[in-house]
């Protein structure tokens, strides 16, 4: 079986070929000659994810799948949510999405949040969708190397470590792509 997953993201794809099965060849965005930038408009992360896996298969026909990912913070009602990449500018850059995340929770005592991962899947005609959530919360400053986007400052529950200090294997047993990828990988396994 071969499946697009629709990003171009060089961290999303190692995280999640470590976890689909051999039997399953994975290509990204670039190996099928995508280079555009697939619309992300709608304003739920369920439904960027499945606008992401509708436009590759109508514009280049593959069965493929598409994630999209959003740190929601309890106190800031949910933000930045759908606009996680985005949160202080159309950069998208990370040290500044942090920078400001973690100054709009500068007096706030509740630091609860959740990262949650829809996983779109548009195989065989078919439009599945699949979720994962990971429950933490935003530290007070940044700690760790590893990772990627709001990983230095979330520290997942039952842990002493936030996402930047702990390894792939664990990260992805116990994070919100992991989960969903895993109840994808059973889906596609149950075919």
């Amino acid at each position: 079986m071969q499946l697009v997953f629709a990003t171009n993201n060089p961290n999303k794809i190692k995280e999640v070929q470590s976890l689909i099965p051999q039997h399953i060849k994975l290509l990204s965005l670039k190996d099928i000659g995508c280079f555009e930038d697939v619309p992300e408009t709608k304003n739920t992360i369920k439904g960027n994810a499945i606008q992401k896996a509708e436009y590759i298969k109508a514009h280049y026909g593959y069965d493929c799948f598409a994630d999209d990912t959003g740190l929601e913070v309890e106190p800031l009602n949910n933000e930045p949510g759908v606009f996680s990449a985005r949160y202080a500018g159309p950069k998208r850059d990370a040290n500044d999405n942090m920078e400001l995340l973690l100054n709009n929770l500068k007096d706030k005592p509740n630091r609860n949040a959740q990262f949650k991962t829809v996983v779109a899947l548009h195989l065989n005609g078919k439009l599945e969708t699949f979720t994962g959530i990971c429950k933490g919360e935003i530290t007070q400053d940044k700690k760790g190397d590893k990772g990627f986007g709001y990983d230095p400052i979330f520290l997942p529950n039952g842990y002493n470590k936030t996402f930047a200090e702990i390894d792939l294997k664990l990260k992805n047993e116990i994070g919100h792509r992991g989960k969903a990828i895993t109840i994808l990988v059973n889906y596609l396994n149950s075919l």
